[in-house]
């Protein structure tokens, strides 16, 4: 009876060497696809560095800057929102009133103060405006 337990025996283990020599194939092929795959992105990643240093030493702008904009006299119109904030706290206006000069909603003017947003560049001229204005200024314009 040992004989035939020790087959069995043996045959069990051949069938589960197998089995996970099928698994282990598998596995294989996929850690050398994916070890291709991350020289790849690497190769790519310094590929990039080097154009951007290259850009650098050109002297391009590697970082657009939507904030910034020439306005009529040529300098360029930047927007902070604390600066925002304070702009209107100095001007004694109300959210409500900012925005009804510069003609957005009074959302916006929230949102820009908390910089959960930015203003588009189509009104950085308008904040511009309403800056170098006193508040008797604002307060006609807004009475008007």
């Amino acid at each position: 009876m040992s004989t035939f337990a020790e087959q069995l025996k043996s045959e069990m283990a051949r069938i589960a060497r197998k089995e996970i020599r099928a698994d282990s194939k598998t596995i294989k092929q996929l850690a050398v696809q994916q070890r291709a795959d991350l020289a790849a992105l690497k190769r790519r990643v310094s590929e990039l560095e080097a154009m951007l240093k290259r850009l650098t030493k050109a002297g391009v702008q590697t970082q657009p800057s939507a904030a910034k904009t020439p306005n009529a006299d040529g300098a360029k119109l930047r927007f902070r929102a604390a600066g925002f904030a304070s702009l209107r706290q100095k001007l004694d206006l109300t959210a409500v009133q900012m925005a009804q000069l510069l003609g957005v909603s009074p959302q916006s003017v929230y949102h820009w103060e908390m910089g959960k947003s930015r203003p588009r560049v189509s009104q950085l001229p308008a904040i511009s405006a309403v800056r170098k204005m006193g508040k008797k200024q604002v307060m006609e314009r807004l009475a008007s």
